[in-house]
């Protein structure tokens, strides 16, 4: 998986971005905010004050020693992708859940679950992205004490953002640091 991007088709919506395992193939998939945003609290390895609809499900699954072996992507329909949660109870007993492909993604992520798809699917949706054309933030800041009061005010927006659990603004600032700090690095 590469992550997450606003979604320059619809919006107010995103795209999540899986990349194929051997291959240069991006498969872009249009997500809601609510679903983003669990999805990059997971992988920034955020820590949200409460838990969020997708770790109360991998708590649940937990509890009852429910192991989810992997996630398919298996069509892509009229822009819809179908998929569904492969899943193993007690007994080795197996289970195929029905699911949204965002939500299958998040809880995926939770529990290092693989995530496979079709060729058919890669076929039909997979695009290859020009990486040149990547609209990333820049921060230009001239000096060291610029940069050391840019970093502790970034990290006090980014602390203020956790607490208000708005982990997608969290991301960014959070990105913005990584490139300051990326900067003076290349700079020294």
């Amino acid at each position: 998986m590469l992550g997450i991007t606003y979604s320059q088709i619809q919006s107010g919506a995103y795209a999540l971005v899986l990349s194929e395992e051997s291959g240069e193939r991006r498969i872009p998939i249009i997500i809601g905010s609510a679903e983003a945003q669990s999805i990059a609290v997971e992988l920034e390895h955020m820590k949200p004050p409460r838990p969020l609809t997708h770790d109360l499900l991998v708590s649940i699954l937990g509890a009852f020693d429910i192991k989810l072996k992997s996630v398919y992507i298996y069509k892509f329909e009229d822009g819809v992708f179908s998929s569904e949660l492969l899943l193993e109870s007690k007994g080795d007993e197996s289970h195929k859940i029905d699911s949204r492909t965002s939500d299958a993604v998040a809880v995926a992520l939770r529990l290092g679950a693989d995530i496979f798809t079709t060729q058919e699917v890669i076929n039909k949706a997979g695009v290859i992205f020009d990486e040149k054309n990547d609209q990333s933030v820049t921060v230009e800041i001239d000096d060291l004490d610029n940069k050391q009061n840019k970093i502790d005010d970034l990290n006090k927006r980014l602390k203020d953002a956790i607490s208000r659990e708005k982990y997608e603004e969290a991301s960014h600032i959070r990105d913005e640091i990584q490139k300051i700090v990326d900067k003076n690095k290349d700079n020294l």
